[in-house]
């Protein structure tokens, strides 16, 4: 479970990025640098394929290390597959399976429609001006930084994006959780694919138990 955790959390990071979308700052006034910057990236990153690694940081214990993965994800919104080591994740739009190649188990869910469900980056991409605000911090070297704060209680008390201006690329996220733990995400080798309807949907080789949730 800890592992789909923080594969979802890159998903969602993935569709920050996709969504053209209008945030508010304090609730009432848009941030326009905001809002700009993402609706840059949301023109260009529709479809296609990057990579990321994700690297835990425990503050307080000052521990480096407590998960490190790496994944590739593709991507037609709001369809993806997640492959990372012995754990891959498939979604068509409706259906989501979950794939344990060790175990040989797939376990089958309806796409949530939880708005704060981060395993269902679709609703939370519906409901995104409803749940959070957006706000430009600073351009460091050509990366705009932009916080994403959610407006009702999340374990996290803020998302931080890093995106490369020049070619409006999401190159970064930071997930800063109340425990004082903190997820970093880094995100490379971005290409554009054309990628058929039929490709998201799963079905399970021989041998494989599947466990049918909906």
């Amino acid at each position: 479970m800890k592992k789909i955790f923080f594969l979802s959390m890159a998903l969602l990071a993935m569709q920050c990025s996709f969504a053209q979308l209008t945030h508010t700052a304090n609730g009432n006034t848009v941030d326009e640098n905001a809002n700009k910057i993402l609706n840059n990236v949301a023109v260009k990153w529709t479809t296609g394929s990057f990579k990321f690694d994700v690297t835990v940081v425990n503050l307080d214990a000052n521990k480096k290390e407590t998960f490190r993965q790496k994944a590739t994800i593709t991507y037609k919104a709001p369809c993806y597959i997640v492959k990372a080591c012995d754990i891959e994740i498939y979604c068509d739009g409706k259906t989501v399976w979950q794939v344990n190649k060790p175990s040989k188990e797939v376990v089958v869910n309806n796409m949530a429609e939880s708005d704060d469900d981060l395993t269902n980056p679709a609703a939370m991409l519906a409901n995104y001006q409803k749940n959070y605000r957006a706000k430009f911090i600073r351009e460091e070297n050509g990366t705009a930084i932009i916080d994403l704060q959610p407006k009702k209680s999340r374990p996290y008390h803020k998302i931080r994006l890093f995106i490369d201006t020049s070619n409006n690329r999401l190159k970064k996220m930071e997930q800063h959780n109340y425990d004082s733990s903190r997820g970093e995400y880094t995100f490379s080798n971005y290409t554009l694919v054309k990628i058929g309807p039929t490709a998201f949907a799963y079905t399970a080789p021989e041998g494989y138990e599947v466990v049918d949730m909906r």
